[in-house]
């Protein structure tokens, strides 16, 4: 496996994290979720920083890949392993790898960075033989989710879950097949 993929058109190199960039994904990670504490009430958002903060201090079992441009850390994203993010009551454990925190800087946004880690999670569920990839997102992410349809992912309403009655986190699925 390559250790990095470099898209030569604006020097974006796509690798997976190492340890020392720990700090630098946190950052990325919480500045391009932060925007959301606005249309969140506190303690919600409150919570969901600190899942976001727990999930990226602890990644196992998922790769953690990172965006860098100019040795500086401007994206990153979480792909789980098949069964290991989220299982569904009637189903139990998801059978696809499952993507996690896309995060893009948002200095960085609109530059293709986003795609260009989808697109890495979509060549390593591939290469592992997987049939589909997953996953969530709510409402409030509109650009990203816009980015997924055109990807080719569709929405898996049967994998859908509410973290509490006024929430629907809605599942995307891409088959890869």
């Amino acid at each position: 496996m390559p250790r990095g993929r470099t898209e030569k058109k604006n020097k974006l190199k796509i690798r997976d994290a190492r340890r020392r960039d720990r700090d630098a994904v946190r950052k990325v990670t919480l500045s391009a979720f932060q925007q959301y504490a606005a249309v969140m009430p506190p303690p919600r958002w409150e919570g969901y920083r600190e899942n976001i903060l727990a999930t990226v201090a602890d990644v196992e079992p998922a790769q953690q890949i990172v965006a860098e441009r100019e040795r500086v850390i401007v994206g990153a994203v979480l792909l789980y392993p098949p069964g290991t993010a989220f299982s569904t009551p009637d189903e139990g454990p998801i059978i696809c790898p499952e993507v996690r925190l896309l995060a893009v800087a948002p200095e960085a946004r609109g530059q293709g960075i986003g795609t260009a880690l989808m697109k890495e999670c979509i060549r390593r569920a591939r290469r592992v033989g997987a049939g589909c990839l997953n996953l969530h997102t709510t409402d409030v992410m509109r650009v990203a989710m816009r980015m997924y349809e055109r990807m080719g992912f569709v929405r898996a309403p049967d994998l859908d879950f509410h973290p509490d009655p006024s929430i629907i986190v809605k599942a995307y699925r891409l088959d890869l097949d």
